[in-house]
């Protein structure tokens, strides 16, 4: 099995994709879509800005568990993270999303 991004419908009627890594693993999801092509280049927009750190933020939640932001060149936020509980899972994540998410295969489950 190999990365992928996976567009679907919510139950909100609105588009979001999440990336996979290759073990299943949700590593980015999206905020919603009014439209599918609006996901699309949302997923266009993870590609390009996803090899570079600054465009990564690394929080952490109000429960104390650590995750990441993807943003794109104007601020806004493209994708978000699973949380984590140490920083040292978080930055796999991230390593994980860099790795990925420029090659990864889009499939559409609408």
């Amino acid at each position: 099995m190999s990365a992928k991004f996976e567009i679907f419908l919510g139950s909100n009627r609105q588009y979001y994709f999440h990336l996979k890594a290759p073990n299943g693993e949700k590593i980015l999801a999206s905020e919603g879509y009014t439209t599918k092509a609006n996901c699309q280049n949302g997923i266009q927009s993870v590609k390009i800005h996803s090899p570079y750190d600054n465009y990564y933020k690394k929080l952490i939640s109000t429960n104390y568990q650590y995750y990441f932001t993807l943003t794109a060149s104007n601020n806004q936020v493209i994708g978000v993270s699973e949380t984590y509980t140490t920083t040292q899972s978080r930055d796999a994540g991230i390593t994980a999303v860099k790795a990925y998410a420029p090659t990864a295969p889009v499939v559409d489950l609408t």
